[in-house]
């Protein structure tokens, strides 16, 4: 719990980071992963892990979650300078809500009444949510935007790490699709012609401590410790923090339509994380309803 909750509060610090690093929002991504990497790969060999050894047959499937992590990177670090913190951090975790979605139509499902709840609820919050920033400016609407798309790009790394995971250790795997993320975001600092240098230093060296070795680092360790639901409640720390962070630095106050919105969306993230059964199957006539059963009998 207490890995958990350390892990949920430093990563709610990396918006905070990445507008202070003055420098563009993705060479601040670039510079997260680059100065994590060395140290996130010397903790998995001192844990007696072999990254690069154990990733033999699984390069293309990381290669795609680096990509596809640079890809979450940027646009939400783009967004951050957009949107509120608090919505930037919540939107950043709609991958929660997201990945169900993906198993759903990957394996013909209909959620169970806990999972749908959680989804109608998310949407609506996720309205209001928009809605408010709408009427903010135009700027804050696309801030939420990016950090929604955000998370569907999160979402498409938790697919493919979730393929690399089932052979490889969690920080290896942390590691390894890291530095697979490095080129990638320096592409995209040059396709958007940001500049590397001129940040400073010690907030750029805050951003991947805090957020890459630090953030990720204990909530991989947690997640095989805790249940989906402490996950879940302990994730809600993650808006608070970063919504008072906003407060308090950026006087981004937020109204009731706010404070709704964001309540919805976390009771969704909870009552997903904390959902361990199994889907309705989707069956086009009886006889596959026959063949499930059968399956599940067996």
């Amino acid at each position: 719990m207490a890995a958990l909750l350390v892990g949920n509060v430093a990563l709610a610090f990396g918006p905070w980071f990445v507008r202070a690093a003055e420098i563009g929002p993705v060479a601040a991504g670039f510079w997260r992963i680059t100065l994590a990497a060395p140290i996130l790969i010397a903790l998995a060999y001192s844990m007696g892990e072999r990254p690069v050894r154990d990733a033999r047959g699984l390069w293309p499937v990381l290669l795609i979650a680096g990509v596809a992590f640079a890809a979450d990177l940027a646009s939400w670090h783009v967004g951050i300078h957009y949107t509120s913190l608090a919505n930037a951090t919540l939107f950043g975790n709609s991958a929660t809500l997201i990945y169900p979605i993906y198993g759903f139509i990957a394996a013909r499902m209909w959620p169970n009444r806990p999972q749908a709840a959680a989804l109608l609820l998310a949407a609506i919050g996720a309205a209001m949510l928009m809605g408010r920033s709408a009427e903010l400016s135009r700027a804050n609407l696309i801030g939420d935007l990016l950090c929604l798309l955000a998370g569907v790009l999160y979402a498409v790394y938790f697919i493919f790490m979730a393929r690399a995971r089932e052979k490889m250790a969690p920080l290896s795997t942390l590691a390894v699709s890291s530095v697979a993320s490095i080129l990638p975001l320096l592409a995209l600092v040059f396709i958007m012609g940001e500049s590397l240098f001129g940040g400073n230093w010690t907030v750029l060296v805050g951003l991947a401590l805090a957020s890459q070795v630090l953030g990720q680092g204990l909530m991989i360790y947690a997640l095989g410790h805790v249940t989906p639901l402490l996950l879940g409640l302990a994730l809600l720390t993650q808006p608070i923090v970063a919504g008072t962070v906003g407060w308090i630095v950026y006087d981004e106050r937020l109204g009731t339509l706010d404070f709704i919105g964001a309540a919805l969306v976390a009771v969704a993230l909870v009552l997903v994380r904390s959902q361990r059964e199994r889907p309705v199957e989707l069956a086009t006539d009886a006889q596959d309803i026959k063949s499930g059963q059968k399956e599940t009998t067996s």
